[in-house]
């Protein structure tokens, strides 16, 4: 299982079942993908 956020989106690759696990638990904090990238791009202290 693989997840990479990067200014453009995210890019997940696993099996399905871990994809459909993965989405869920982050959809529980982020209602878009959108707050995800922003919330990564931060904590990583990149510029927007």
């Amino acid at each position: 299982m693989k997840v990479y956020v990067h200014g453009q989106g995210i890019t997940i690759a696993g099996k399905a079942w871990e994809i459909k696990a993965i989405l869920r638990e982050y959809g529980k904090k982020h209602t878009l993908v959108k707050d995800w990238v922003e919330t990564v791009s931060k904590s990583m202290g990149r510029p927007d």
